[in-house]
């Protein structure tokens, strides 16, 4: 199985109405969103609005109702989570999945368990010179780890395969805003890179700040779609996402469900 090979790309990163219902509950109602090579794209919205669920569901992890998943002409719709990441596509879920007992260097090792042996040496390698700090962690448990070097970690597990795309949930989630500065630096080299990020996160100015295209997910649908610098310009158009209160039609709160 063979790692994604790094440089610039074509092939664009395709959701079209996808919809995902937990619990039998509807909350994700035909998102569409298209993240293209070598750029950031924000996804923005309340808790609650189905963001988490969606990264969830293109990542194989939670099932889609309806919908396509495609990278360029490949489609991945419903695949395992596995042939997902195998075809280029990995995600950092929100809160830092980490194996606690073992060491920064296994839990690396643990992520390069499908590529060839020259593979995930190159890939650790890679990882290693986007976070030069985790080599002076390298013998750490990760249970030991600081919160942002717990994150370093985790975006590391996801780009030793060199993919195509990375869907990375929360990046500042409880974490200081130097350390939340020193992942934006990451994230903008890897973009520049020729890999396409999709990036949700809590702080619109820091998705905002990166991104050059924006989407706002509100009640489980897109609400806009658009320029960053639009969203930056009018922030009237994301507040009012905010203020919204998410209730499915039986008068139920989703905020859980995010």
């Amino acid at each position: 199985m063979s790692a994604a090979a790094p440089g610039r790309q074509t092939a664009s990163l395709t959701f079209a109405d996808i919809s995902v219902a937990r619990g039998g509950r509807p909350v994700l109602r035909s998102v569409s969103i298209t993240i293209p090579p070598g750029e950031v794209t924000a996804l923005l919205g309340p808790n609650g609005a189905g963001k988490s669920t969606l990264v969830l569901a293109v990542g194989g992890v939670l099932r889609s109702t309806s919908g396509s998943v495609k990278l360029g002409d490949a489609d991945l719709t419903r695949r395992r989570p596995e042939q997902i990441r195998a075809a280029g596509v990995a995600i950092v879920p929100e809160g830092r999945q980490l194996l606690p007992n073992l060491t920064v260097e296994e839990n690396l090792r643990v992520a390069t368990y499908a590529l060839r042996r020259d593979e995930a040496r190159d890939g650790i390698a890679h990882a290693l010179e986007l976070f030069p700090e985790l080599e002076k962690r390298w013998r750490i448990a990760a249970r030991s780890l600081s919160g942002g070097e717990q994150q370093m970690v985790v975006l590391a597990q996801a780009l030793v395969s060199r993919p195509k795309y990375v869907l990375v949930d929360e990046l500042s989630l409880g974490l200081a805003p130097v350390v939340v500065q020193r992942l934006v630096v990451t994230l903008e080299s890897v973009a520049a890179s020729g890999v396409g990020v999709l990036l949700i996160e809590q702080f619109a100015h820091v998705a905002l700040g990166l991104a050059q295209t924006a989407y706002v997910l509100e009640r489980g649908r897109i609400h806009y779609h658009g320029t960053a610098r639009r969203l930056r310009d009018e922030p009237e158009l994301l507040q009012s996402a905010y203020l919204l209160r998410e209730v499915d039609p039986g008068g139920e709160t989703l905020e859980t469900l995010s």
